[in-house]
């Protein structure tokens, strides 16, 4: 067996110093509406080729939900107005649900995260995956050497007794309604609730289907919004760091 001390000498720090990187050119991220002018519902394309109707169009102005939008970029690939792109930044974390609607004609209203918070220099989280293996590889991927989550004083504890905060990944079924609300109420005071990935938020693709897949926020109050199927680990830190009050909207 070698010797660990060797190993480490020889690999280096392999923790990514600079925080929240955008991802590189090669990748899908997020659409993004931008102010080029769209063509409306003469087109209308890019509203019929998405798979989770996260796009509306009326007149010349167009909606994108990312709390639904699945990141195929479908949208980007047909919009032929520029009003769609790609969005390569992994800052996509929001405090409140309206902020994910983008719209070529009114900025959304960002709301403020208080900084008198308990956590705000540490956080013990509790993860309930109601099933999202993506998103739930995305959260474990945010604890390795690479991205380190516990260098901000997060770490992730297996009772919610001990926990500050409730991960949740998943479209939150019917059947998972309960457990879910037991694991919160086992909580001390004060505790908050993240959505991570667009099952968490909306349901995404199992929205709206028989087992009332909605996502978690018609269950119990979120802080935080991570879109993204799945998001990327670094999505996931800005997004728990801002649920903490320790960082301000991009």
């Amino acid at each position: 067996m070698g010797n660990p001390l060797f190993t480490i000498l020889r690999t280096g720090v392999i923790t990514q110093r600079d925080l929240f990187p955008a991802l590189p050119d090669d990748a899908n991220g997020l659409p993004m509406v931008t102010a080029s002018p769209c063509l409306g519902v003469e087109c209308g394309r890019c509203a019929k080729v998405c798979p989770t109707k996260a796009i509306g169009v009326i007149d010349d102005v167009v909606t994108l939900d990312r709390g639904r939008c699945i990141g195929c970029n479908a949208c980007v690939e047909i919009c032929s107005s520029g009003t769609l792109e790609r969005d390569l930044s992994t800052q996509t974390a929001v405090a409140t649900r309206e902020e994910l609607l983008l719209t070529n004609r009114t900025k959304p209203t960002t709301a403020s995260i208080p900084t008198h918070l308990p956590f705000r220099r540490s956080m013990h989280i509790r993860e309930v995956s109601t099933g999202d293996n993506a998103s739930d590889l995305e959260v474990v991927a945010s604890t390795n050497a690479i991205f380190d989550i516990a260098r901000f004083g997060i770490h992730f504890v297996a009772s919610p007794r001990f926990a500050d905060a409730l991960l949740v990944t998943g479209p939150v079924g019917r059947a998972m309604n309960e457990p879910l609300r037991r694991c919160y109420e086992a909580m001390a005071e004060p505790h908050i609730v993240i959505a991570v990935g667009v099952s968490a938020i909306s349901g995404g693709l199992h929205g709206g289907g028989y087992a009332e897949a909605n996502g978690v926020s018609g269950l119990l109050p979120v802080s935080a919004y991570i879109p993204g199927d799945p998001p990327h680990p670094w999505s996931i830190i800005h997004g728990i760091l801002l649920a903490m009050g320790r960082l301000r909207h991009a």
